[in-house]
């Protein structure tokens, strides 16, 4: 498969996979630059996804080289016709990006939920990643959706409690 100029392999993830989709997503979603997400990017999140759900998580190649990944899962709705696929985690190492690699990994997690009769995916990311926004919009997706997240630090209502 053809991303741009790249040579890419795009499959399902191998436990051998785990130590470097943690390190890649660990470089690509900061504290710094995504401090307001309500899931955070740990060992636990990616061992957790993986053990789940492994068809649901892909990593990308380049030279045997991991290049990218898409992880997520899905939820079954008994009482109704529609089962959902939740994209959580899409992440391309810099000198990959712009050359359609995310693309091809979202088409290849989108086929494979379609296959596994999902009928709606979902994605979130904060709103003010501009290019997360772009990207999804340009597949397809609509109907944005703001979020309010609140959060309370303990240490500080300890320490007035006096604890």
């Amino acid at each position: 498969m053809k991303a741009g100029n790249l040579d890419v392999d795009i499959r399902e993830m191998v436990i051998d996979d785990l130590p470097l989709v943690f390190h890649l997503g660990e470089k690509l979603f900061t504290p710094e630059e995504f401090s307001n997400l309500y899931r955070t990017w740990d060992e636990y999140e990616v061992t957790y996804l993986f053990q789940t759900e492994p068809e649901f998580c892909l990593v990308a190649t380049i030279d045997d080289k991991l290049a990218g990944f898409a992880l997520g899962y899905t939820v079954e709705k008994p009482r109704t016709a529609w089962d959902y696929g939740h994209l959580v985690w899409l992440g391309v190492d810099e000198p990959y990006q712009r050359h359609g690699l995310a693309t091809k990994l979202f088409e290849e997690f989108m086929e494979i939920m379609q296959t596994k009769g999902v009928r709606i995916m979902v994605v979130d990311t904060q709103a003010n990643n501009k290019g997360a926004i772009h990207f999804f919009k340009k597949h397809g997706f609509d109907n944005p959706i703001k979020h309010v997240y609140m959060s309370l630090n303990l240490d500080e209502v300890s320490r007035e409690k006096g604890r």
